[in-house]
């Protein structure tokens, strides 16, 4: 079932010798070869600098070959930043495609400091990840199109990659790490000025790269919309300042999000005012919250989602969210874990399980946790989640739906049978997903069984009956069960219910 979403989802050492350096002429239509093949950063013939300002300098597409030293990875340091980056170019560590060693892009050779201290924010005092910034990227992408990047090791920038305005953009194959501000990987529509701007950072693709200890693994900010995010890792480790985000979508809609594993963050993925992002068949295991959410018409579907604290989060927020959770695999959570950069939580006494809707966020002042790095909190600013400082509060995300009570089961050797009710609007239609756990006092949702569609009466009252084939499911010793009203808002959990064995004869 995972495969068919996912489908769906995705309709370096000094050089001792003298560099060798050509611009090899190609056939007719095809691009031309730059090849890098010295570590220098002086702009000579054969240094990447070189080789983005020959391409840079004419409208035709280039490829950008990063060569190898023939005895192990070739590292460039780069001594200031570089130019953008224009296309149509490919620029790409050949040496992968032959034997899976990288060629490094390093930025530590000029932005001092390892920590995010050393990336500052557009506010001044500001730094870090969780603060607005475009500072220090190592390649930048800017207002451009159809660009290419394979192959390498992009580490110790404030920004590994930054794609801002720019459409059409693949970052494949390669390991972003140790980007210790903005983020590994940043597409933002961001203007300049902070707003966001629409049908300017769409249909970019990044897949299968592994992110490692960055502050935010990849954002997705300001009016980025239509791009794919697929079959990456996201890990954050005990070496990493600042364990914040896999994945942050800021004001940004429409984005997929699918075959990515998260592990080791405050939130493994975090949507803030994000609208209709498709969230499928991703693995988010070892953080604090597996995905912390707001947003109207996000769906959240066929995710693995173990061993966090909090399996999936709702947060209050304006406008209220409305968001889809749908064939989760949710198990093993209640983890005792406490990360809270910009997320999670560090609060002692917060809820644990696997869905929990209602939590505080950074923006809330009941959270627990950092802000950002350098943020001081303005208390007049601070949300309240209702009943506090009613009437000025935020209600209950996911239009407040109540979860449905199950209330009997019934087994034969065939046939599994579940009974419950609901309440909800009147007259209104409503889908109950019920999954089985394999402990009898499992809260969670292991396996999903099946899914049936309800309507109320005129009172708002609803009763179902779910009948399961037991092939398949003979580990099953409890059950539970979410409500899903048709407006794409889905409920916490239903209370475990065990099964009750059909009397032997």
């Amino acid at each position: 079932m995972n495969a068919v979403r996912v489908a769906m989802a995705t309709c370096l050492l000094a050089v001792t010798m003298a560099p060798i350096v050509a611009a090899r002429q190609a056939p007719p239509g095809a691009a031309s070869v730059l090849r890098v093949t010295s570590s220098a950063d002086d702009g000579s013939a054969g240094t990447l600098r070189w080789a983005i300002e020959t391409s840079n300098a004419t409208p035709d597409r280039e490829s950008i070959e990063l060569e190898s030293d023939g005895r192990s990875a070739r590292i460039i340091l780069l001594k200031s930043a570089l130019p953008p980056i224009k296309g149509p170019v490919l620029i790409e560590g050949i040496a992968w495609k032959r034997t899976g060693q990288y060629v490094v892009i390093d930025g530590s050779g000029y932005i001092s400091g390892t920590g995010p201290e050393s990336c500052p924010g557009a506010t001044l005092g500001q730094y870090g990840a969780n603060v607005r910034t475009m500072t220090s990227p190592g390649l930048q992408l800017i207002d451009t199109a159809d660009v290419e990047i394979a192959g390498v090791e992009i580490r110790r920038f404030c920004i590994g990659v930054l794609i801002n305005r720019a459409t059409g953009v693949t970052i494949r194959d390669s390991r972003i790490t140790e980007n210790r501000g903005g983020a590994g990987v940043m597409l933002t529509g961001d203007d300049g000025q902070g707003n966001p701007t629409s049908t300017t950072t769409i249909h970019n693709k990044v897949f299968r790269n592994e992110f490692v200890d960055n502050g935010d693994g990849l954002e997705l900010t300001r009016g980025a919309a239509f791009n794919l995010i697929a079959d990456n890792v996201f890990r954050s480790t005990s070496a990493n300042p600042e364990p914040s985000q896999g994945i942050e979508i800021l004001r940004g809609n429409d984005n997929v999000v699918s075959g990515n594993r998260f592990e080791g963050y405050s939130d493994g993925l975090q949507i803030n005012w994000g609208d209709r992002n498709y969230i499928v068949a991703n693995t988010f295991t070892g953080n604090t919250f597996g995905l912390n959410l707001t947003g109207v018409g996000n769906v959240v579907d066929a995710n693995e989602i173990t061993a966090n604290r909090i399996g999936i989060v709702v947060r209050p927020a304006d406008p209220t969210p409305s968001i889809r959770f749908t064939r989760n695999r949710i198990g093993g959570n209640g983890k005792d874990i406490r990360r809270c950069e910009a997320g999670g939580s560090c609060d002692p006494a917060m809820a644990k399980g696997a869905i929990v809707l209602g939590l505080p966020g950074l923006e809330h002042e009941s959270f627990v946790g950092s802000r950002g790095r350098g943020v001081v909190p303005n208390a007049a600013t601070m949300q309240h989640i209702c009943p506090e400082h009613a009437p000025q509060c935020q209600a209950a995300p996911n239009r407040g739906l109540v979860r449905p009570t199950l209330t009997s089961t019934r087994t034969s050797v065939t046939e599994l049978s579940v009974s419950g009710t609901m309440v909800g609007a009147p007259a209104a239609r409503y889908v109950v997903e019920l999954f089985g756990n394999t402990a009898a006092a499992g809260a969670e949702s292991e396996l999903f069984l099946k899914q049936a569609v309800i309507y109320t009466d005129a009172a708002g009252n609803g009763a179902f009956t779910i009948q399961v084939e037991r092939v398949g499911i003979e580990r099953v010793r409890s059950v539970t069960a979410t409500l899903t009203s048709d407006d794409g808002a889905t409920s916490a959990l239903s209370d475990a219910l065990p099964l009750q064995e059909a009397p032997s004869r």
